[in-house]
């Protein structure tokens, strides 16, 4: 079967020197591509380096909304130097982020405006994290042209009404290795239409049963992609075909 990762942090100092034994492991496994998510410049820069040097990958530039308080003119100015790039597929993550309050509110607002006018200019879908902050975003995304650039929600893990507000707005819910332990979500999933699932790892972080507390890394998508198949009572080829089918029309890739 061939699985499409749509969040994956390879460019992270965790993985060391060992991204060629990683981007093995997932080939085997049956990923056969991977979005390199960027979540600040440097990482932004390695995301896009990796993109240009294998095959597999894309990328994806932005900056977190952790460090959004850090955010400059110049900064969205070279985001949109490495956004042009052919290689990158969305722009993100950014978004909103209420639990840790790492930057005021103020601050991620003015970021995740700044990421949504990058996407229309250059035309480029966006990767969402939202963490109680509900609201909020789906205010801040009430003039996106979604139709026609798109979205996913990434690392979902809202209620029900959330996901029907955000797929009536015609974008994808990003399901990773929470699905495999949280009830709430499994239960959520269920109820969801396939054709708006996207699977992703956020590996290095978020490692799905059976190897939690352990590093992830995007191999296990395969794992993910079985979860959701004993959810939705079908099998796991379905899943990756779908959902693969889904992160290409979104990414274009």
């Amino acid at each position: 079967m061939m699985l499409i990762d749509t969040h994956v942090h390879l460019q992270h100092p965790e993985y060391g020197n060992e991204l060629h034994a990683i981007l093995a492991r997932a080939a085997i496994a049956g990923v056969e591509k991977m979005v390199v998510a960027g979540y600040d410049l440097p990482s932004s820069r390695e995301a896009v380096k990796i993109a240009e040097e294998v095959e597999a990958c894309y990328a994806t530039v932005g900056i977190h909304p952790h460090a959004a308080k850090d955010v400059s003119r110049e900064m969205m100015e070279e985001l949109e130097r490495l956004a042009s790039s052919s290689r990158v597929a969305a722009v993100g993550e950014t978004g909103l982020d209420y639990h840790y309050m790492h930057s005021s509110k103020a601050a991620q607002l003015a970021s995740l405006e700044a990421h949504l006018e990058l996407c229309e200019r250059q035309g480029k879908p966006i990767i969402i994290h939202d963490r109680e902050a509900h609201d909020d975003m789906l205010t801040a995304l009430e003039g996106f042209p979604v139709n026609r650039l798109g979205g996913v929600w990434h690392c979902f893990s809202g209620d029900l009404l959330l996901a029907e507000k955000i797929m009536a707005k015609g974008w994808y819910l990003g399901i990773g290795g929470i699905v495999t332990f949280s009830k709430e979500l499994a239960e959520i999933v269920r109820q969801l239409p396939l054709e708006r699932i996207v699977l992703e790892t956020d590996a290095p972080y978020l490692a799905p049963v059976p190897y939690r507390g352990r590093r992830n890394e995007p191999a296990w998508t395969a794992t993910i992609a079985t979860r959701v198949a004993e959810i939705k009572g079908t099998d796991a080829e379905t899943i990756a075909e779908v959902t693969s089918a889904n992160a290409a029309a979104l990414f274009r890739i």
